[in-house]
């Protein structure tokens, strides 16, 4: 269960279904990676076809992160309460 969500265009789409402030071409692919997150309990849960699943480095060695498209993504961190920390970003 995703508990908290540190992009605000990210939480607004995840909790009022508002996706306005994301790119309309990628809101298909953020509402199933967020749908998924909602329902994992483990970060191999997010191993789906296509999702680039991988634990991150440096200043971000604690998240985990998923393919939206060519350059973004999104980060999360799994703790014993769920997913927490959802960022939509470009880190690379």
């Amino acid at each position: 269960m995703i508990k908290s969500i540190t992009s605000k265009p990210l939480r607004l789409f995840h909790q009022k279904d508002d996706g306005s402030k994301l790119p309309a071409s990628q809101l298909s692919k953020i509402g199933l990676i967020m749908s998924l997150l909602d329902a994992a309990v483990k970060p191999e849960d997010m191993d789906f076809p296509g999702s680039g699943l991988h634990k991150l480095s440096g200043d971000y060695q604690d998240y985990w992160s998923v393919k939206v498209n060519a350059n973004y993504r999104i980060i999360f961190k799994f703790d014993d309460e769920g997913v927490t920390d959802v960022d939509y970003l470009d880190y690379h």
